[in-house]
C-alpha cells in the first residue's frame, strides 16, 4: 500500500540518527566503482587466459588469496550472527523450528534439483561417442583423493577438537554447532548474558568493517581467477564439451526461474528478479571467483537487512551452504550420465536412481569442500560403480567453468530459501522487504550493518511467538 510504504519510509529516516542521508550516498557511490572495476578485471582476465594461457594459469594466486581473505570472515561472521540471533529469543523451541523447517526443505529441494537433471540428462546424452584414452583414465582417478567423508564420519567432524578450533579449521558447520550452544547458553542466563551480546555485537561490527575493505581487493582476485580458468581450460576444451555445458548451464536456469521463482512467488508473493537485482553485487563476485563461498558474509548481512530475522538468517544460511546444494546436484547428476555414456555403457533409470541418491549423501559428506563438485563425484562413482571414474577425466578440463553455474545456483538456492523459511516461520518484516527491494532502504555497502536496528537495548522489544515489533514504530 502506497501510504503505509511511505509511511514506513518516514519512520525508518526518522530513527536512524547516526546515518546522515548525505554521507552513506557518497559511500555508496564509490562501491558502485568497485564494481565496475570488477566487470573490467573479469573481461581483462578472459583476455589474458585466451591470449597468454600459461601467464593466465600463473595469476592463480591472486584469485587464491583473495577467496582466503573472504573465507578468513566467515566463522567470526556466522558465530555473530546467530549468537546475537538466538539470545535475543526467548523462546529456545522457534530456534528449533527453523532449524526443521530448513533441514527438511533442503532435502526436498536436492532431490527436486536430482529429478531435473536426471530428465535432462538423459534426453541430452552428450556423452555419447568421445572417446577415453590413458591419459583421461589417469586424470579422473587422480580425482578420486576427496576430503569427503562417510556419513558417520561425517556427523562427527562437526564437533570440533576444542572450542576455538571451530574457527581456525574454517569448518562451518563446527562454528555453527560452537555458535549455537553459545546462543542457548546466553539466553538461558538472561539479563546476566546482555553485557556479552554487547561485547558480541561489536565484534560483529569490526567484521564487517573489516570485510568491507577486503572487498576492495575484489578487482585484482577476479582478475587472477578468471584468467586462471580461462587459460587452464583452453578453447579446444570448451568446443568438445560444448553441449554438456550449454545443458548444464540451461538445466540450472531453469530451475532457478521456473521451481525457485514459482516457490518465491506463491510463498513469498516476491518476484525472483527483483530479489536477484538486490542481490546483484554478490552474484557478480561469484561469477568472477568460481566460489559461492565468497559471497557468503554478504547474503548473511544482505539478508538481514531485507528484513529476515537474525535467527532465520544465521541458521538457514551456513547450514543452506552445506546442504542446499541445488547447483551440485544437479551437477553431480548430468556429470554421471555423460560419463556413464562416454564409457559406452549408459545407465537405465533403475540404476541410475541409487546412483544418484549415493551421491547425494556423498556430497554431505563433502560440505565445506571448497571446488568439492569434481572430487565429490568422483569419490562416490568409485565407492558405487569403480567402472565409471575412468571417465571423470573427461570433464576436468571444463569443470571450473561448469563450477560458475554450480556456485549462482547454489547460491540462488540459498537466497530464496531464507525467504521462503522467514515466510514460513513468521521471522520476516514484510513491510521491510517491500522497501528494501524498492530501493527506499539502501543496503550499506561500507558498513554492511544497519547502524540504527543493531542496538541490543531494543532486544526485549521482541514478543514472545518470535515476530519482531519496528523498532520505535
Amino acid at each position: 500500500m502506497p501510504t503505509k510504504t511511505s509511511r514506513r519510509a518516514a519512520v525508518a529516516a526518522s530513527t536512524t540518527p547516526n546515518t546522515a542521508p548525505a554521507a552513506p550516498a557518497g559511500k555508496r557511490d564509490r562501491t558502485h566503482y568497485l564494481y565496475i572495476a570488477v566487470i573490467a578485471a573479469v573481461a581483462l582476465g578472459i583476455a589474458v587466459g585466451l591470449i597468454w594461457p600459461d601467464l593466465g594459469v600463473e595469476l592463480k594466486p591472486l584469485g587464491t588469496g583473495f577467496v582466503n581473505l573472504i573465507k578468513m570472515m566467515i566463522s567470526p561472521i556466522i558465530f555473530c550472527t546467530i549468537v546475537l540471533g538466538i539470545g535475543s529469543v526467548r523462546k529456545a523451541a522457534k530456534v528449533g523450528a527453523v532449524g526443521g523447517i530448513a533441514l527438511g526443505y533442503f532435502l526436498v529441494m536436492s532431490l527436486v534439483a536430482l529429478g531435473i537433471g536426471l530428465v535432462v540428462g538423459n534426453i541430452l546424452e552428450p556423452g555419447t561417442g568421445l572417446q577415453i584414452t590413458e591419459a583421461v583414465k589417469n586424470a579422473g582417478h587422480g580425482q578420486v583423493d576427496s576430503e569427503a567423508l562417510p556419513p558417520v564420519d561425517f556427523v562427527l567432524s562437526i564437533i570440533p577438537k576444542t572450542l576455538v578450533s571451530a574457527f581456525t579449521e574454517q569448518q562451518v558447520l563446527q562454528t555453527l554447532l560452537v555458535a549455537l550452544l553459545s546462543g542457548f547458553a546466553l539466553q538461558a542466563m538472561g539479563s546476566a548474558g546482555q553485557p556479552i551480546l554487547r561485547g558480541v555485537e561489536h565484534i560483529q561490527r569490526l567484521v564487517f568493517r573489516i570485510l568491507g575493505m577486503v572487498m576492495w581487493a575484489a578487482p585484482i582476485g577476479s582478475f587472477g581467477a578468471i584468467a586462471a580458468v580461462t587459460g587452464s581450460a583452453g578453447i579446444d576444451a570448451l568446443k568438445q564439451l560444448a553441449i554438456l555445458m550449454l545443458g548444464f548451464y540451461v538445466t540450472c536456469f531453469l530451475f532457478v526461474f521456473l521451481v525457485l521463482g514459482a516457490l518465491l512467488r506463491i510463498v513469498a508473493g516476491l518476484n525472483i528478479l527483483t530479489l536477484f537485482k538486490y542481490l546483484g553485487r554478490e552474484f557478480l563476485l561469484i561469477l568472477s571467483t568460481s566460489s559461492s563461498e565468497s559471497a557468503l558474509p554478504r547474503l548473511i548481512a544482505k539478508m538481514e537487512h531485507l528484513g529476515v530475522s537474525k535467527p532465520v538468517v544465521g541458521i538457514t544460511v551456513p547450514t543452506g551452504y552445506s546442504f542446499n546444494l541445488d547447483g551440485t546436484m544437479i551437477y553431480m547428476t548430468m556429470a554421471s550420465l555423460f560419463v556413464a555414456d562416454a564409457m559406452g555403457t549408459p545407465m537405465a533409470v533403475s540404476e541410475q536412481i541409487p546412483l544418484l541418491l549415493f551421491l547425494l549423501l556423498a556430497s554431505k559428506g563433502a560440505a565445506g569442500v571448497t571446488g568439492a563438485g569434481l572430487a565429490t563425484l568422483a569419490g562416490g562413482l568409485q565407492s558405487h560403480k569403480p567402472a565409471l571414474v575412468d571417465g571423470v577425466g573427461l570433464i576436468v578440463g571444463i569443470d571450473r567453468f561448469m563450477s560458475e553455474a554450480r556456485a549462482l545456483t547454489n547460491f540462488a538456492g540459498n537466497a530464496v530459501a531464507t525467504v521462503l523459511i522467514g515466510t514460513w516461520t513468521k521471522e520476516i518484516d514484510k513491510e521491510r522487504v517491500q522497501l528494501v527491494l524498492a530501493g527506499g532502504l539502501p543496503f550499506d555497502e561500507q558498513t554492511l550493518l544497519d547502524e540504527g536496528d543493531a542496538v541490543l537495548a531494543e532486544v526485549p522489544e521482541q514478543r514472545e511467538d518470535g515476530e519482531k515489533e519496528l523498532a520505535k514504530a
